[in-house]
């Protein structure tokens, strides 16, 4: 008997970390394309990554600023990777994520040479599918050598 329940415990487990891992898969990849909109500067895997209706939010010079995403993506995606991507690509990372039901957070780091930006995405599951919904941010920008 007290092998049977253990059993059963250990596949309930089992279970519950598979789903986990397949839906943490599931919401990088929205966050990847992100990545690789930033890569190439192609504005179609932004449009991949972000739902149609959402913020960008953030600080810039004092003052709490917002954006829509569909300005957003057109004023940073031209279509062409940026002069420096050379020196970006090791950059570029999803340091964490943390999922409940149906929502998320995720914490992106890029890491360029004049810049460093922290990205706090939020992240809904919206029709079966994880969206960015809302884009906060802080960029640190570097001294020049």
């Amino acid at each position: 008997m007290k092998k049977s329940l253990l059993l059963f415990i250990f596949a309930l487990f089992a279970v519950t970390a598979a789903a986990q891992q397949s839906e943490e898969e599931a919401v990088r990849i929205p966050l990847e394309n992100y990545l690789k909109a930033h890569a190439t500067g192609d504005p179609a895997y932004a449009r991949k990554a972000f739902y149609k209706e959402g913020k960008l939010i953030s600080i810039k010079d004092g003052k709490y600023t917002v954006e829509d995403f569909d300005a957003f993506i057109t004023r940073a995606f031209t279509g062409k990777p940026a002069a420096d991507e050379a020196l970006r690509k090791a950059g570029r990372k999803i340091v964490s994520i943390d999922i409940t039901g149906n929502a998320a957070i995720a914490k992106i780091v890029l890491d360029y040479p004049t810049v460093k930006w922290t990205d706090y995405m939020t992240l809904l599951k919206i029709d079966g599918e994880w969206k960015i919904v809302n884009k906060s941010y802080f960029a640190e920008w570097k001294k020049k050598q």
